[in-house]
């Protein structure tokens, strides 16, 4: 999983604000087709918005650090039922501060 600092999670949050959503959980849940499809998603944009529908917010929570780990990416922020994930591409178009 990778690992981001303050100033990192800062900037990408505010790379994130007018993003929409491309990938949804929905009942069925964490799906090995959700993780191939963020996967996919992760490898076009670098940074992806993924929306929960689910209202328990442990299950998002245990949902995130379960897609960092299996993507290889980095929470960058959990709210509500929106999840922000960052993985940089082989060339990264997002420069980091």
């Amino acid at each position: 999983m990778l690992e981001l600092n303050p100033a990192q999670r800062k900037y990408l949050k505010g790379l994130a604000h007018n993003l929409k959503p491309v990938v949804m959980i929905g009942n069925a849940g964490l799906t090995e087709a959700v993780l191939k499809e963020i996967g996919k998603s992760l490898a076009a944009h670098e940074l992806i918005k993924i929306r929960v529908l689910n209202d328990n917010r442990e299950e998002r929570e245990a949902w995130l650090q379960a897609i960092c780990e299996a993507v290889g990416c980095a929470p960058v922020q959990h709210i509500g039922k929106l999840l922000l994930v960052y993985k940089p591409a082989d060339k990264p178009q997002i420069k980091l501060p």
